[in-house]
């Protein structure tokens, strides 16, 4: 979808209402289930680890499903940034607050679940005071996603892009001094951006996967709690946000590092794991997350 024809899309919704936006949205999503073979094909496998003893037809189903929802972050961007704010329940609130009163930091570990983006906006809302910073990937060619980040900004947001060929030391060196000085820093857990970044082996629906390692490196060096955060869309398009009890990832002696981090991450698939069963329409990878299944591994045969 190209920015300009966006921007049309949502003058059109403004006048004809949301529900053009959506009639659109979704016909463009069915054109790239039926047409995107690769990442139907990323979806169906997906579905067929979550859901193994389910016939082939029904991961088909359950990646159609997946490419209608995701139509819903468009949709409630634009209801967030030109009609009203979304409503919303949080879980887990007091999590945020208490260190927010003493002026401690945290990383507010996030998936590619739900919308994140939504929860970026509201959050400071109801928590006064509340500092964000945002480390994004930044996509060559993606303006919409340029637009994304323009809107974030607006909220006083920080965000600090991260480069696909490459990082700097000072971009971790900027999420310390910012948890150090009280804020709240957002990093994703659960995606690799660059072939030569750090990775946590771990299982995931019977599977290997590699997250990674940054925002766990980040939570032991500076000291700050991680917060595994969920924002998933709810019937009649409200959203209920999750925070789970803080982690401190601690390792005073140098060998027990990497089991203190290889702990972590394996408390953070798991809970990965319980999000994805109550809201498996909601995931967001459209590339491969698992590793293939091993050679001999039973796989459920699809039907035609």
């Amino acid at each position: 979808m190209s920015s300009i024809f966006y921007r049309l899309l949502v003058r059109a919704t403004k006048l004809l209402g949301p529900w053009f936006f959506v009639l659109v949205a979704k016909g463009i999503a069915t054109g790239f289930f039926l047409f995107n073979i690769r990442r139907r094909a990323v979806g169906r496998d997906f579905y067929s680890a979550l859901y193994p003893n389910r016939p082939g037809w029904y991961h088909q189903y359950c990646t159609w499903r997946q490419f209608l929802n995701f139509t819903y972050l468009y949709l409630d961007r634009f209801i967030q940034r030109e009609v009203r704010d979304l409503d919303f329940t949080i879980q887990g609130r007091h999590h945020i607050e208490d260190l927010r009163e003493r002026n401690r930091g945290a990383i507010l570990l996030m998936s590619h679940m739900g919308n994140w983006e939504v929860a970026a906006h509201l959050l400071p809302k109801v928590i006064p005071g509340l500092r964000l910073l945002l480390y994004m990937g930044i996509r060559e060619r993606e303006k919409i996603e340029r637009l994304q980040k323009q809107c974030i900004r607006q909220d006083g947001i920080r965000i600090v892009g991260m480069e696909k060929q490459g990082g700097s030391p000072f971009e971790i060196v900027e999420g310390i001094r910012f948890l150090q000085e009280g804020g709240f820093v957002s990093m994703a857990g659960d995606v690799v951006w660059r072939k030569d970044q750090r990775t946590i082996q771990g299982t995931f629906l019977g599977r290997q996967v590699r997250i990674p390692q940054a925002p766990f490196v980040l939570a032991l060096v500076s000291g700050a709690p991680l917060i595994a955060f969920f924002a998933f869309r709810t019937d009649g398009g409200a959203y209920h946000f999750q925070a789970l009890p803080p982690l401190r990832i601690a390792a005073p002696i140098r060998r027990d590092r990497e089991a203190a981090l290889q702990a972590a991450a394996a408390q953070y698939l798991a809970h990965l794991d319980s999000a994805l069963r109550c809201h498996p329409f909601q995931w967001y990878h459209f590339d491969a997350f698992l590793t293939a299944p091993r050679r001999g591994h039973p796989r459920t045969p699809d039907t035609p």
